[in-house]
C-alpha cells in the first residue's frame, strides 16, 4: 500500500510539472535593473548626437525644480538597437526609439513588464528619422510623466510590500486615514493631536513627513500665500531647529509653487518648494500636499521633506514624495 501511494504522488507530480510547462502558466518574470531615476534610451548614435537626441535630453534631462542644487530629473545613458541586448532588456525605465518605414504616421506605445517586472517601456516609431525630434517635443510631458509615475509606483509597492502597519494605524487614528509607511520609518513627534512627525533618519539623511489639521474656513484657505502662512505658523511652533530661536520655515529666494493633481480619488492643492531653519544654516525640498478631509470641516496638510547635506536631493525627495500619493482614507 506504501508502495502504491508513493507511485500515485510521484505520478501527480509528473502530471502537475508537464501541465504547467505545456499550459503557459504564469512565469514569473526577472526583478527590473537600473538605479531609480535612471532611463535607457535605445536609439542610434546620429539620431542621439543629433536633434532627436537634444530633443530627449530636453525632455528628460532638464533640471528638477526647487532642488537647492542642480539635478536632471533622469539620468539618462543611451545605447544602439544593435546593443540592445538582454542586459539591458530589464532596466526599469527604457524609451526605444525605431524607425518603421512602412507606418503611416507616428505612434508611441506605453507598456509595462514587457521584459521585467516592475518595468515601464514606451516604444516611439516613426516612419523617417527627421520626425523622431518633433513627436518627442509634442509629447514631452506624457512621456516624463509616465516615467515619473513609474518610479513612484514602485515606491509605494514596496511601502504595501513591508509596512508599518503599527505606525499607519496610529496615524489613521489621528487623521482619519494615512499614507503607507515602509519599514524604517518611526513617529518622532506628536503634539496636541493635530500634528505628528515621521522620520526615516540615517548619519547623513533624514527623510521625513509631517501631518497636521487646520479648520477649513473657504477656498482661499487654498490660495498660495495663504498656505505658504500657514505652513510657516505650524512649522515655527512644531519643529525647532538646533540651537535656540530657530524653527523651519520656507525659504523665500525661491518662489515656491502651487498646482491642483487629481490622483486615486483625491484632489489636492500642492506646493512645492524650499524649506530653511530660522537663525540656522539648514535647509533642504519639501512637497506638501493639501486637502480637505472627511468630514470637510478640516484641511489636511501632508508633506515630505529632505535633509540631506552630503548628497544629491532628488531621489530622497521622490522617495518619501510618493508616499504621500500613497494616503487613504479608512
Amino acid at each position: 500500500m506504501k508502495k502504491y501511494n508513493f507511485l500515485l504522488i510521484v505520478l501527480a507530480i509528473i502530471v502537475l510539472a508537464h501541465s504547467c510547462k505545456c499550459t503557459g502558466g504564469p512565469q514569473l518574470m526577472p526583478n527590473v535593473s537600473g538605479k531609480a531615476g535612471e532611463v535607457v534610451v535605445v536609439m542610434n548614435k546620429g539620431s542621439w548626437d543629433g536633434e532627436a537626441g537634444v530633443a530627449i535630453r530636453n525632455a528628460l534631462g532638464k533640471d528638477v525644480p526647487y532642488l537647492p542644487q542642480r539635478e536632471p530629473m533622469f539620468t539618462l545613458a543611451t545605447i544602439s538597437e544593435s546593443a540592445f541586448t538582454n542586459i539591458f532588456q530589464t532596466h526599469r525605465n527604457l524609451v526605444i526609439i525605431r524607425t518603421l518605414p512602412e507606418i503611416s504616421e507616428p505612434r508611441i506605445v506605453f507598456q509595462e513588464n514587457v521584459w521585467a517586472a516592475p518595468q515601464l517601456v514606451v516604444t516611439i516609431s516613426v516612419k523617417e528619422t527627421s520626425q523622431i525630434a518633433e513627436v518627442v517635443k509634442e509629447n514631452e510631458q506624457k512621456i516624463a510623466s509616465a516615467i515619473l509615475m513609474a518610479e513612484r509606483n514602485r515606491i509605494i509597492q514596496n511601502a504595501k510590500r513591508y509596512p508599518e502597519r503599527v505606525l499607519r494605524e496610529k496615524v489613521a487614528e489621528q487623521f482619519g486615514g494615512a499614507p503607507y509607511f515602509p519599514t524604517g520609518y518611526s513617529l518622532k513627534k506628536e503634539t496636541d493631536n493635530n500634528f505628528m512627525w515621521i522620520s526615516y533618519e540615517t548619519t547623513y539623511t533624514n527623510q521625513g513627513i509631517f501631518i497636521y489639521t487646520f479648520p477649513f474656513r473657504d477656498s482661499s484657505d487654498f490660495e498660495k500665500g495663504n498656505l505658504i502662512a500657514k505652513r510657516n505658523e505650524i512649522m515655527a511652533k512644531n519643529v525647532p531647529g538646533q540651537v535656540d530661536r530657530s524653527y523651519m520655515t520656507t525659504n523665500m529666494l525661491e518662489d515656491p509653487g502651487l498646482r491642483w493633481v487629481s490622483y486615486n480619488k483625491r484632489v489636492f492643492a500642492e506646493l512645492r518648494g524650499l524649506w530653511e531653519v530660522q537663525n540656522d544654516f539648514m535647509g533642504g525640498p519639501f512637497v506638501s500636499h493639501f486637502f480637505r478631509d472627511k468630514s470637510g470641516k478640516n484641511i489636511i496638510g501632508i508633506e515630505a521633506f529632505v535633509y540631506a547635506p552630503r548628497y544629491d536631493k532628488r531621489n530622497y525627495l521622490r522617495q518619501v514624495e510618493a508616499l504621500l500619493y500613497s494616503f487613504e482614507f479608512f
